[in-house]
């Protein structure tokens, strides 16, 4: 959908995140005449009037009856497109679009590297745009990692790396590479099954004309082996991760150990940013020494340092309990003490309860709504380590204290999503901070968001 075709239209804005506040902005733009209303939380309504003293609020989320007023919903990408009452104002003609629909449908020769996984997603965004720029290829970085399109509409870019949820694949294209990080069950509770959610990671593939997935991922290569023009990351052809080194081929090129972020994974991550600057034109080879100088990004395996005789570390992104093995893999031999828990959205935690009882080698401090839940498959599963169980993250910060020898690690790796303590993973893991001892300061922002 165009900007231009809501002109004239009855039109409502459902959510007043960071992408609801660009959609106002670009409407009142490009539409000044344009009557619209907002739907938002009733905490939100003071601040959206504040913001935009032309828009017709509404506190609460709206019914079916309330959404089948308006001839067009631009929806944000926190609200499901499967809830009932919008699924039944669609049965009545209401037309559902979102500010990445809308950015697409103005930008459609846009030269676009859309990444999406269950994880890996915001570090190969980040690293494509980084290896670009390396190159001085003048790059757009943008998406879900925190940066919505509408706010770069006008701005010019030779490319567009752009990081896509599962909530807003669906909404892209066209796409000229399409890139698919993992998959894995994330996001039920939006989806409504992990059926779903997988088919609604792979509309990526629909639009995109290429499309670049992870060789190691036997269900996603076959869910994947239709598409005509399927490349994949990770193989010994192309670029991979083999004794201790990123290779291109048989060709040794960047010493894993060199890489600023940790892990076997971010390894692979490296390999998929390598093989997407390739496809899109780029000398990769010539790019890859960029790689000792990308910046982690926050929340995501951070290294906050050393406080009080511990090693604090942050990975308040990871909300599936793969990501905190894998996290608990990049850390290698060390002993850790791990905070895992949060808001329960119905995971398996069966394989890392499997993994932790194989070698119970770390001390597991288990809370948020779905502490106990863990708790009890882990004893169920006679996991031999040592198990505390927390209300909250203040109680199990403390806790992993008491119990954590000097020298030791304390790991922030829930594994579950943050909302029945804190508003998203980033309140999560800068309190995570703050707990430990350390200024707000030392969690910076995303570095390189924008057209540079």
């Amino acid at each position: 959908m165009r900007i231009a075709e809501l002109a004239g239209k009855r039109v409502a804005i459902w959510g007043f995140g960071r992408e609801g506040k660009a959609v106002v902005g670009v409407l009142r733009a490009r539409l000044p005449e344009l009557s619209l209303t907002l739907f938002c939380s009733e905490v939100e309504v003071a601040a959206a009037k504040a913001f935009d003293s032309a828009l017709v609020v509404k506190g609460g989320e709206p019914d079916a009856t309330a959404l089948s007023a308006f001839d067009v919903l631009v929806k944000s990408p926190g609200v499901s497109a499967y809830k009932p009452a919008l699924l039944a104002a669609q049965s009545e003609g209401l037309a559902v679009t979102s500010g990445t629909a809308l950015w697409f449908g103005e930008r459609p020769d846009a030269h676009v590297v859309a990444v999406t996984g269950t994880k890996g997603k915001s570090t190969t965004t980040a690293l494509i745009a980084h290896l670009a720029r390396a190159l001085c290829i003048r790059t757009a970085l943008a998406g879900n990692i925190g940066m919505q399109m509408l706010e770069l509409l006008d701005g010019q870019a030779e490319l567009w790396a752009v990081e896509l949820s599962s909530f807003q694949t669906g909404e892209a294209g066209p796409v000229q590479l399409g890139v698919i990080t993992s998959l894995y069950e994330e996001h039920l509770d939006w989806h409504g099954s992990r059926e779903r959610y997988v088919a609604d990671k792979l509309k990526l593939a629909d639009v995109s004309r290429y499309l670049l997935v992870n060789a190691l991922q036997p269900g996603l290569l076959e869910k994947t082996a239709g598409h005509p023009h399927r490349l994949l990351f990770g193989q010994p052809t192309g670029w991979h991760v083999r004794d201790g080194f990123i290779h291109r081929g048989e060709k040794p090129v960047f010493a894993v150990a060199d890489l600023p972020v940790p892990g076997a994974h971010n390894a692979l991550n490296a390999c998929a940013a390598l093989t997407a600057i390739e496809v899109s034109g780029g000398d990769a080879l010539a790019a890859a020494p960029a790689l000792a100088n990308f910046h982690p990004l926050p929340h995501r395996l951070q290294p906050l340092g050393e406080r009080d005789g511990w090693y604090w570390v942050n990975d308040s992104i990871s909300t599936t309990p793969e990501a905190t093995l894998a996290a608990l893999a990049s850390l290698g031999a060390r002993a850790v003490t791990v905070i895992v828990g949060g808001h329960d959205r119905g995971l398996d935690w069966g394989g890392f309860v499997a993994r932790m009882c194989a070698a119970p080698s770390h001390t597991i401090v288990a809370q948020g709504s779905n502490g106990t839940r863990i708790a009890r498959a882990l004893r169920d599963a006679g996991f031999a380590g040592h198990l505390i169980e927390a209300a909250g993250l203040k109680e199990a910060v403390d806790r992993a204290r008491s119990v954590t020898p000097v020298g030791g690690t304390i790991l922030l790796s829930p594994g579950a999503p943050s909302f029945d303590q804190f508003r998203d993973y980033a309140e999560r893991g800068r309190r995570f901070a703050e707990m430990a001892g350390f200024e707000d300061k030392i969690i910076c922002d995303i570095e390189g968001l924008g057209i540079v």
